[in-house]
């Protein structure tokens, strides 16, 4: 359900999430899906209604602004940890998450977009890769739920900007900065990567649309 969520599976926002058809879907009982619904809206993925169920969480311009903005400031800090205390484990793993990545083929297909779940899942590993030498796990783990929150937004529009957007660029020029050991042009690189993918979204006039 999760998994469902992030990828805008469950679309639009504010849809209604009826247990009984969770339930068939999923092939679970109503137990655990309410279970399930409970944990997904502590992670701000579903919207819990009085006295009208679950339903799948509202996005809104205002929201994207903040939770970009909030990430931007986190991962600042978990950035400079990472690259001030970093050892050669972090080092090694953050240049083969990004070797990987850069591998792998944004979309199946070379003419329109259709989603590589391949290239998702080592984007992931490569931006969680960059902070993961900070030595909090706490920091890390609200990053990773920013990021959960900003994936869902970045699926509104994603279509409709490939294949435009010179992502692999933005992603080297981000490891080139961290190579040559200077910070401050890192973190603003990755400041900047994130508030281009807000302005995208907020750009879109059919991406508030539910």
């Amino acid at each position: 359900m999760r998994a469902d969520l992030l990828a805008g599976r469950l679309l639009p926002p504010g849809r209604k999430l009826q247990i009984e058809f969770l339930g068939h879907h999923y092939g679970a009982g109503q137990t655990p899906v309410r279970e399930a619904l409970n944990r997904l809206t502590a992670d701000g993925l579903v919207e819990q209604r009085d006295q009208r169920g679950f339903a799948v969480a509202a996005v809104s311009p205002a929201d994207l602004v903040e939770i970009t903005n909030t990430r931007c400031w986190l991962e600042e800090i978990a950035l400079r940890k990472s690259m001030a205390s970093g050892d050669a484990r972090w080092e090694e793993e953050l240049v083969l998450a990004f070797h990987r990545l850069s591998k792998t083929p944004r979309s199946l297909q070379a003419d329109r977009f259709e989603a590589n779940p391949e290239w998702e899942q080592r984007h992931r590993a490569f931006h969680r890769a960059l902070i993961g030498g900070c030595g909090s796990r706490w920091l890390i783990g609200f990053c990773e739920q920013l990021a959960d929150q900003l994936y869902r937004y970045r699926q509104l529009s994603v279509q409709k900007i490939f294949p435009d957007r010179p992502i692999q660029a933005e992603h080297e020029a981000l490891m080139d900065a961290i190579t040559a050991g200077n910070a401050d042009l890192a973190v603003a690189l990755l400041t900047e990567h994130y508030q281009k993918t807000a302005r995208i979204v907020l750009d879109d006039p059919e991406a508030f649309e539910g």
